[in-house]
Parts: structure tokens; sequence; C-alpha cells
């Protein structure tokens, strides 16, 4: 992987906030660069590609439109169940995200997340009830946790100066 150069750096970080909210994001930022959109969308592609960056998506406010329930719902299942479960649960329209992380025994058994986001904690509940059916006795135990504030999203942000 080769070193990011000066435009590769300027790139990131006039896009580390996010794209600008207008209707041709790539061409303003292109102006801002000094090159053209099509480089702007070159340099991004090959950083997807080569790792630098992991994705260009949206990150929405989930409150703002109208899930103001979010739950995080964590499980214990099988290991040697989990790569296929944690897809299919992926799949649901339900989840927003969903991955494997690391037990940390004895206190937290959980080893598959997934987030999700409903208009009230009951819908949450129900869909977390519908992951519990898709589990079934690969599942040894879940919990919820449910968000209780708006946490700031964002990712590594490089400075202007150096």
């Amino acid at each position: 992987m080769n070193a990011p150069d000066d435009l590769d750096r300027r790139l990131v970080i006039a896009t580390q906030a996010g794209l600008p909210l207008v209707p041709r994001p790539y061409d303003l930022l292109a102006e801002q660069l000094g090159v053209s959109a099509s480089e702007v969308k070159a340099r991004l592609a090959a950083m997807l590609e080569g790792g630098r960056i992991r994705r260009i998506g949206a990150v929405p406010n989930h409150y703002a439109i109208g899930y103001t329930a979010n739950g995080m719902s964590v499980w214990d299942v099988d290991d040697a169940h989990i790569q296929a479960l944690g897809e299919a649960i992926g799949r649901l329209d339900f989840v927003t995200h969903c991955y494997e992380r690391p037990r940390r025994l004895p206190d937290w058994p959980y080893n598959l997340f997934a987030m999700v986001h409903a208009g009230d904690r009951a819908t949450v509940l129900a869909r977390v009830g519908e992951i519990a059916a898709l589990l079934g006795p690969a599942c040894r135990g879940h919990d919820v946790l449910f968000s209780t504030e708006i946490l700031k999203k964002t990712g590594l942000r490089i400075g202007n100066d150096g």
C-alpha cells in the first residue's frame, strides 16, 4: 500500500466531517481542492480499495427520523454457528449493524451484537424476540442495552496543521 500523498490527505480532511450537503458533492470538493470531480472519485475509490478508508455512507440521526428507541441487543451465541447466524441477523431489515465481538468472561458472555432501532421500546423488544427465534438453540442468553442519550458519532480526525 502506497503512502497517501498531499491530495489524499487534503481529501480526507475535506470529507472527514461528511460530504458537503449539496446536489453534486464531488464537484464541490473538486473545486475546493483544485482538481477534477473524476479525480476526487478516483482517489476515494482507491482509498476504499486500499483500505485507507472503510466506507462512504450516510450516518442518520435516528431520533430526527422517528426512531427514539435504540437497543443494542447482545447475544451469547455458540461459536460454531456465529458467522452464519450473524449474517442472517445482519440481513434483517430492522437491524442496522451486526457484528461479532470477543467475550469478556466471566462478566460479559456476549459475542454477537445487533443494533435495533424503533419508535418505542416495546417494538425494539418485539424485534429482539424475532432475533431470539432466529437464533434458536444456538443462543444461550441475551440482553438489550437501550441508549439514554445521543452521542456524537465521528471517526478519526486529521488536523490541518500537519
